[in-house]
């Protein structure tokens, strides 16, 4: 992952190395980055960081579907993002017992069934207990609620991956 040091930085960045570096801030979704690209330059990191943000709390709600369906389910999936891989890996999601992997797989079944998209949740800083507990407590919620939680998780895990882009 590239890191930015300067809002310069970010200004110079060719469309092509700018979707590369932010592409990935909500996860596979090159159009906010995109969006993005198209409203530089940015007067610093705040304004910049601001914008991308409310680029995606103003998306449509297809959009956040769109954005949602586009995360990995939890401790089940092979195909992960370098990003995801990593933020997974530290919550040990990579290591669940066969009861735990079992759990993880029948929640996210259940929970995509229910709600239409994966369960999502930042899970940095958080370990595998915490986000079985969380799983179990989201489920029971209903639609709208779950829609904002999910759309809330989305933007926590966009402004930890900027912050990990930007020195």
């Amino acid at each position: 992952m590239k890191t930015i040091n300067s809002i310069e930085e970010v200004n110079q960045l060719s469309e092509h190395g700018f979707i590369g570096t932010f592409g990935n801030v909500f996860e596979k979704t090159n159009w906010i980055a995109n969006k993005a690209f198209n409203l530089k330059p940015y007067k610093d990191f705040n304004e910049f960081i601001s914008t991308i943000i409310k680029i995606y709390e103003n998306s449509s709600r297809e959009d956040c579907l769109k954005i949602f369906n586009a995360h990995p389910e939890l401790a089940v999936e092979k195909k992960l993002t370098k990003d995801s891989h990593k933020e997974q890996k530290k919550a040990n999601l990579n290591r669940c017992n066969n009861k735990e992997f079992n759990e993880f797989k029948n929640l996210n079944y259940e929970y995509k069934k229910r709600f239409g998209f994966p369960f999502i949740i930042a899970v940095r800083g958080k370990n595998k207990n915490e986000i079985l507990i969380n799983f179990r407590k989201r489920i029971k919620n209903e639609i709208d609620l779950e829609f904002e939680e999910a759309k809330n998780q989305v933007k926590k895990i966009a402004n930890l991956r900027l912050k990990e882009i930007i020195n």
